[in-house]
C-alpha cells in the first residue's frame, strides 16, 4: 500500500532561522538597533557639528523598524494560520 504524498497529519518543517525563538531574538535585536538609532538622532540634533551625519541614524531607525515589523507580521500570520488549522480538526 502506497503512502499519501501529503498526509494531513504532517506538519510543515520550519528552518531554525525562521523559528519562533529566532524571530523573537531578531525582534529584540531590532528594538535595540532602533533605540541606538533614535539616540543617534537625538545626539545629532543636540550637537551642531554632527547634523551632517544624521542620515546614518535615520537609516538605522527606518531599516530596523521595517525589519522588526515585517517579522512581527510574519509571526501574526503564522499564528492565524495555526489557529485556523486547529479549528478545522475539531
Amino acid at each position: 500500500m502506497r503512502l499519501a504524498k501529503n498526509p494531513v497529519y504532517r506538519k510543515e518543517i520550519v528552518p531554525w532561522y525562521d523559528s519562533e525563538t529566532a524571530c523573537y531574538i531578531f525582534i529584540a535585536f531590532m528594538f535595540f538597533v532602533f533605540l541606538f538609532g533614535f539616540l543617534g538622532i537625538m545626539v545629532a540634533y543636540k550637537f551642531p557639528q554632527y547634523k551632517e551625519h544624521i542620515c546614518i541614524p535615520v537609516f538605522l531607525v527606518i531599516s530596523s523598524l521595517f525589519a522588526g515589523l515585517s517579522t512581527i507580521i510574519r509571526l501574526v500570520r503564522r499564528y492565524k494560520a495555526g489557529s485556523r488549522e486547529s479549528h478545522k480538526r475539531i
